[in-house]
């Protein structure tokens, strides 16, 4: 039976509805002539391979995201999922699972946890957008997650996004987490995340 990888990417969210529309105002137009940036997530499923069943989730509204619509996004998929599942936060993602896996005990076995330059219960980049509903108080983490055994945390010494300071929160409050730092691979914009796919390869 294949594997299963669950992916939840990242996206933005203001506790003030005001902070929101000054950021869109003042934000570039993103892609506006259709031209893609190549990123790993584009061949995630092709690197996986036929070994492994991908579920990409595209969560609502990224924008300006809400933890509860989130939640809601995120059970709809329990009735697909088996066993030894595999979760893979990437940012918001990263941040949205450690907060529902702390709060919810999941009805599945987990086969692993990824939190790849994911917040660790606040963060404000300085424009309102401050994670809104998905801040939690790290300490709820280990009563929680145990010892964090089962969890790979990554994050990059250049994150010019999330601060590698929240990486090592998650390794203080789940000392058994394996903590991977890399020095030049930003917020993982990149095009190729050759490491991450192996990790993942070498789960179970």
């Amino acid at each position: 039976m294949k594997k299963q990888v669950v992916f939840i990417g990242g996206g933005d969210s203001y506790t003030n509805y005001e902070d929101y529309i000054r950021a869109l105002e003042n934000a570039p137009l993103r892609n506006p002539t259709g031209k893609k940036t190549a990123r790993w997530t584009d061949t995630l499923r092709a690197d996986l391979g036929d070994n492994y069943e991908l579920y990409m989730i595209a969560m609502p509204n990224t924008d300006n995201a809400v933890y509860n619509e989130w939640k809601v996004w995120f059970e709809k998929h329990f009735e697909h999922l088996r066993d030894d599942v595999i979760l893979v936060g990437w940012s918001l993602g990263g941040m949205f699972l450690a907060k529902y896996l702390a709060e919810n005990p999941p009805t599945f076995r987990l086969g692993g946890l990824f939190l790849l330059a994911a917040p660790c219960g606040a963060y404000d980049d300085g424009s309102g957008n401050d994670c809104g509903s998905f801040r939690f108080d790290p300490k709820i983490l280990g009563p929680a997650l145990g010892s964090g055994e089962g969890i790979i945390i990554m994050q990059s010494e250049d994150d010019f996004v999330v601060d590698p300071k929240h990486g090592r929160l998650y390794k203080e409050m789940l000392p058994k987490a394996e903590l991977v730092m890399f020095k030049d691979k930003n917020h993982f914009l990149v095009e190729e995340f050759r490491e991450f796919v192996g990790r993942v390869k070498g789960v179970g």
